[in-house]
C-alpha cells in the first residue's frame, strides 16, 4: 500500500501551521515549525505571490496531510461527498472524520493519526464485536468500538487508555476508558471538526 515516507515536519512547514502529525513532539520546543516557521527548501524564505488556484491547492493538500491520505483516495472521498445531500465541503470533512483511524485519534487512543492508524492495522480494535484492521473503515452512528482483550495487556494501550480517560472526546463520541469501550452517538457537525481547513476552496478546486 502506497504511503508518504518523507519527513512529516516538512509537511507542517510547507502548510505554515502545525498539523499535529508527530503527537507529543508537536507540543515540544523541538517542533520544527517552532524553530523554522517558513516553507522548506532553498527558496522557502522568499516571498511569493499565491494565485487563487494556489490557495485552493494548499487547502486540499492541507486536508490530505492532516488525515494522512493520498491523492486518489482523497478524490474518491470528494466524489462520494458530492453524491450525498447537503453541503459538499462539510460532507467531505464528515467522511474523513468517520475514518476509524481518525476516530481512534479523536478518542485519545493515539497521540497522532499515524499512531492511531498503526494501532488499527495491528488489529488492536473491534467494531461491534468484530476485529477491524482497516484504517479507512467508516464508522456509523451506534457503532461500538472496543479494545481487544489481548491488546488490553499491552503497556502502550494501557498508557493510552489512562491518558484518554483524562481527556474529553468530541460530543459525537462517548468513551468509557476503564472498560476500553467507545460508542458513536452521532455524526460530527462542522463545528465539532477541529481541522483548520477552508473546505469551500477544495470544492472550488475540484469544480474547475
Amino acid at each position: 500500500m502506497a504511503k508518504y515516507t518523507g519527513s512529516v515536519c516538512r509537511l507542517c512547514r510547507r502548510e505554515g501551521l502545525k498539523l499535529y502529525l508527530k503527537g507529543d513532539r508537536c507540543f515540544a520546543p523541538k517542533c520544527a515549525i517552532e524553530r523554522r516557521a517558513y516553507p522548506p527548501g532553498q527558496h522557502g524564505q522568499g516571498r511569493k505571490k499565491v494565485s487563487e488556484y494556489g490557495l485552493q491547492l494548499r487547502e486540499k493538500q492541507k486536508a490530505r496531510r492532516i488525515y494522512g491520505i493520498l491523492e486518489n483516495q482523497f478524490r474518491r472521498y470528494f466524489e462520494k461527498a458530492e453524491r450525498q445531500p447537503g453541503v459538499t465541503g462539510e460532507n467531505l470533512l464528515r467522511l474523513l472524520e468517520r475514518r476509524l483511524d481518525n476516530v481512534i485519534y479523536r478518542l485519545g487512543l493515539g497521540s497522532s493519526r499515524s499512531e492511531a492508524r498503526q494501532l488499527v492495522r495491528h488489529g488492536h480494535f473491534m467494531v461491534n464485536g468484530r476485529k477491524v484492521n482497516i484504517p479507512s473503515y467508516l464508522i456509523r452512528v451506534g457503532d461500538v468500538i472496543t479494545v481487544r482483550e489481548k491488546s488490553k495487556e499491552s503497556p502502550k494501550l494501557k498508557e493510552l487508555l489512562e491518558r484518554a480517560g483524562d481527556r474529553t472526546p468530541p460530543a459525537w463520541l462517548e468513551l468509557e476508558a476503564e472498560q476500553a469501550t467507545a460508542r458513536v452517538v452521532d455524526l460530527p457537525t462542522r463545528d465539532q471538526i477541529d481541522a483548520t481547513v477552508q473546505e469551500h476552496l477544495i470544492v472550488e478546486l475540484y469544480s474547475r
